[in-house]
């Protein structure tokens, strides 16, 4: 019977947690975590023998259910991603879990252990979005992308902001369930404290956020959503066909007032060659259609691009060779910016494991064939270190082009803003995942970019959800899923650099030095035991 009640709980929180990412129940991860503790907390004061290797167990049940229900949809790319995803995330979930138990009963403190849960959690949050097995989509303070004028204060603190909230909250809660006879209304109302005083700081921020915002003069955008079907149309050859129909459709929406015309991730899906692109057809075509008319305009566009190098020339490690030959290129997945002074180029740098990448291409070269085929090309794609702006002609406006998978990471796009960006463009193509939550949450997770970084974004989504948002999180001008769409707006550019971006995620930073002292302080114990 004992074991029946904490397979309950352990199925409660994973149930929980991942009914919280689907609106309007985002309230409810404010108790979520709270069966999982109760669980914990029996095991410990249990006969259990093995009591860490049963936490460890059930809770990765719970992580288990909670990826199963927010990321299923991975399947509609590749079924073999979506387990190993899911299967991998929910272990390195419940690790994290396991160390943060380990620690908790080397300390001995009953009352105040529980609290290590929060930096070792955000430790390991923050970890996972910088090494090359990244996967931050269920960053616990991404919730908040459905609720986002609950979190107006991310330009402070970012997500990690919004996953201490949420833990502080489940914690305080669960002591108040624990502990419900001692003290019990004060700590009744600290706890209500907590979550009410977050909202009220996020309804002044937005009360007074025009005097918050530097503006700089309005550009003229036409947002492009092609609607090409990314598994039958977009990618069977006929590129000169796609360019042209999408030019008929926008010609005579383009005036000399328009600044820019965005389109999505790899819409041009000719073989591009970076060492001669003036004289690819694609390139050749917008020029001699458009600048040619309008040579104030800037064509953002993404692209499927390639480069050679020299046999002489230092190579990636993601560099392949011409079969039968000692010459190697590199495949990107590219932000091309064309207009009159010429081309810039950008590479997209945060390539999704396993799909666009083989995780530590210079040991695992061998194995990258067997990164996912999606978009035309397979195995691991090259990437870059900096995060180019792709600035017009007088310099006053500078755009941070971020390519899909990369509007994911908060502190990585600060990168951009940090090198001039005032105006964002996210070019995506989520049509691989079907009409499903992924494309939701991904189009969501673009608020608390905007309020991060308190910049206007221009997103282009080739099969939805194409809009504006501007530095609130606000949408503006959705387009319909899976539907042709075109929106000419005005996004101002912002040149304000809010305190995220000039210092990054600095509570996460924090949490990571108290985890590493934690865990000396731990050794040190043992030790001394010894």
């Amino acid at each position: 019977m004992k074991s029946l009640k904490l397979l309950l709980f352990t199925i409660l929180s994973g149930l929980l947690i991942g009914t919280a990412w689907f609106p309007p129940f985002t309230w409810v991860i404010f108790i979520a975590f709270i069966p999982l503790l109760i669980l914990t907390d029996q095991v410990e004061n249990s006969e259990i023998k093995r009591k860490k290797l049963t936490v460890f167990t059930l809770s990765y049940l719970t992580f288990l259910i909670w990826n199963c229900i927010d990321t299923w949809w991975i399947w509609y790319a590749s079924d073999g991603g979506a387990i190993a995803a899911i299967v991998a995330n929910s272990l390195l979930m419940a690790l994290t879990y396991l160390l943060y138990l380990s620690l908790k009963e080397r300390i001995k403190s009953n009352v105040y252990g529980i609290w290590i849960l929060i930096p070792i959690w955000l430790s390991f949050e923050y970890l996972h979005c910088k090494w090359e097995l990244a996967w931050s989509w269920l960053t616990v303070g991404n919730i908040f992308a459905f609720e986002h004028n609950w979190v107006q204060w991310y330009e402070f603190t970012g997500v990690s902001g919004g996953t201490a909230w949420v833990l502080t909250v489940n914690i305080l809660l669960y002591q108040l369930l624990k502990f419900k006879i001692q003290n019990s209304k004060f700590k009744m109302a600290i706890t209500l404290a907590v979550i009410i005083i977050p909202i009220i700081m996020s309804q002044l921020i937005i009360k007074f956020s025009n005097s918050q915002i530097d503006k700089l003069p309005a550009q003229q955008v036409l947002i492009v959503q092609p609607n090409i079907d990314p598994y039958n149309d977009k990618f069977n050859g006929d590129f000169e066909g796609q360019l042209q129909k999408v030019y008929d459709k926008i010609k005579n929406k383009i005036t000399t007032k328009t600044n820019y015309l965005e389109l999505p991730e790899t819409f041009l899906t000719e073989e591009i060659w970076e060492n001669d692109i003036e004289q690819t057809y694609s390139i050749k075509f917008l020029k001699d259609s458009l600048l040619a008319k309008f040579p104030d305009l800037n064509i953002v566009i993404g692209a499927t691009t390639l480069r050679r190098y020299n046999k002489e020339g230092k190579m990636s490690a993601t560099a392949r060779a011409f079969t039968n030959t000692d010459i190697y290129y590199d495949v990107y997945n590219t932000a091309i910016q064309l207009n009159k002074e010429g081309i810039q180029l950008y590479h997209k740098s945060k390539l999704v494991p396993g799909v666009e990448r083989m995780p530590y291409p210079a040991f695992f070269k061998p194995l990258e064939g067997l990164a996912i085929k999606l978009g035309g090309t397979f195995g691991s794609l090259g990437t870059q270190d900096v995060r180019t702006v792709f600035f017009n002609k007088d310099k006053t406006v500078g755009i941070a082009p971020v390519v899909c998978y990369e509007s994911v990471f908060g502190e990585y796009v600060t990168d951009y803003m940090n090198n001039g960006a005032n105006i964002i463009f996210i070019i995506t193509n989520d049509g691989w995942w079907r009409d499903t939550p992924g494309y939701k949450q991904h189009l969501a997770y673009a608020r608390l970019r905007a309020i991060e970084t308190r910049k206007q974004i221009a997103r282009s989504a080739n099969t939805g959800v194409s809009c504006v948002v501007d530095e609130l999180g606000d949408l503006h001008a959705e387009q319909a899923w899976w539907k042709e769409g075109y929106i000419m707006a005005n996004l101002d550019p912002n040149g304000k650099l809010t305190f995220y971006v000039k210092y990054g995620d600095v509570l996460s930073k924090l949490a990571w030095l108290l985890t590493f002292l934690l865990i000396g302080y731990s050794i040190f114990l043992r030790f001394k035991k010894q």
